[in-house]
């Protein structure tokens, strides 16, 4: 637990990114963090003023067990499905963390507060099942401060539109690309468009763009490292950086386009850049690295813990440091190109790698409560 004294001496640099107008969110959850009163302390005391999910996060947590049992032992007892079971734990623990953020979301007019669940990530590749999922996730949570993640597959862009505009609160992952990035934001655009016209206040629509960071240096780096020249070991841990101020620059560009001031008037929100997957991979870099170097008005920054403590503890937040670097951005992204690297093939790589690795989580979750559904007595199928 946090003592009072760090308390007073790591709040200062959170304090001081969240002033920059960074969003700082938790990307963990379990059902011990929220019943030992670890979520509502980080929130009282670390500036956390929102939480993600993901299939990988779920699967730690409940594959665990702990927490878990009282209710695992009614699921048993009722013998629901595996899939009916891992939702009934999943939206039990979204929708604590939602009253526990609750009092975040009114007293920011619903711009933060926010817990995000995903849909199944079996359902990618299908569009109407998406939508369907995220309605039902919506329904399920019930709470006005829930956000429903939804992959930003090809599949996924109409799904978007469609949940948006029945009003539903998104939150986009699995962004990689400058290019799937401009059509995630155009989807959005498009969802408030059709909400609009359906009659619903806008005001109460509220969406983030979760783009990725580490790992694109993972793997561009793997790459830059095979070359192993000077000129390419000088590129390492860079292109996610350059990755991320463009995707900044692309939406400072759409959000003043006479698109989006057509739906500003109507209490539009605009859709926020996230920074996801920003807990270094490579040792040798800073480990706030993805914090310091992503400081921008306007955006959300979703750490694991560890990352979060590392930025109380010793975080260098000197301000913006996106908006002032779009031409080096560029010139970064072209000297890996010019080393023959795909920008593209690398995206794309990550894309399909991603969605692959929630598709495991996910298999892996249903098999672990399939065990100790069985092992209560039922076969959970």
């Amino acid at each position: 637990m946090i003592t009072v004294t760090e308390t007073t001496a790591t709040a200062v640099t959170l304090k001081r990114l969240s002033d920059e107008g960074v969003s700082i969110w938790l990307d963990d959850l379990s059902r011990r963090r929220i019943s030992s009163g670890n979520l509502a302390e980080l929130v009282a005391t670390r500036h956390v003023v929102g939480v993600t999910t993901n299939p990988s996060i779920f699967q730690a947590a409940i594959g665990s067990g702990e927490g878990y049992e009282e209710q695992l032992g009614d699921l048993a007892e009722r013998g629901v499905t595996v899939d009916e079971a891992v939702r009934m734990m999943t939206t039990a623990d979204v929708r604590a963390a939602a009253d526990i953020l609750r009092p975040v979301h009114d007293a920011t007019a619903g711009r933060d507060g926010r817990v995000s669940i995903e849909v199944d990530p079996r359902l990618a590749h299908n569009t109407g099942a998406t939508v369907a999922e995220a309605k039902q996730l919506s329904w399920l949570v019930d709470r006005p401060n829930v956000m429903i993640k939804i992959p930003a597959t090809k599949a996924g862009l109409p799904a978007i539109t469609e949940v948006i505009g029945l009003g539903i609160s998104v939150n986009v992952t699995l962004i990689f690309s400058l290019e799937r990035y401009r059509e995630v934001m155009d989807a959005y655009l498009a969802g408030l468009e059709k909400a609009k016209a359906a009659g619903i206040d806008l005001a109460t629509i509220h969406s983030v763009a979760s783009f990725f960071v580490s790992r694109v240096d993972s793997e561009i780096d793997k790459r830059l490292t095979k070359i192993g020249t000077d000129e390419a070991l000088a590129l390492k841990g860079r292109a996610a950086l350059a990755n991320a101020r463009l995707a900044y620059e692309a939406y400072e560009e759409v959000f003043a386009s006479a698109r989006w001031t057509a739906l500003a008037p109507a209490g539009a929100n605009k859709q926020r850049p996230l920074w996801a997957s920003t807990g270094v991979k490579d040792p040798s870099y800073k480990d706030t690295l993805y914090v310091d170097e992503l400081v921008a008005p306007g955006t959300v920054n979703t750490m694991p813990e560890a990352t979060l403590n590392a930025t109380a503890d010793h975080g260098d937040i000197h301000g913006d440091a996106v908006t002032g670097g779009y031409a080096q951005a560029r010139a970064d992204l072209a000297a890996v190109e010019g080393l023959g690297i795909s920008y593209d093939e690398v995206v794309n790589q990550l894309e399909d790698e991603g969605v692959s690795k929630f598709e495991a989580a996910w298999e892996d979750l249903l098999d672990a409560v399939a065990t100790s559904l069985s092992s209560k007595g039922v076969e959970g199928e």
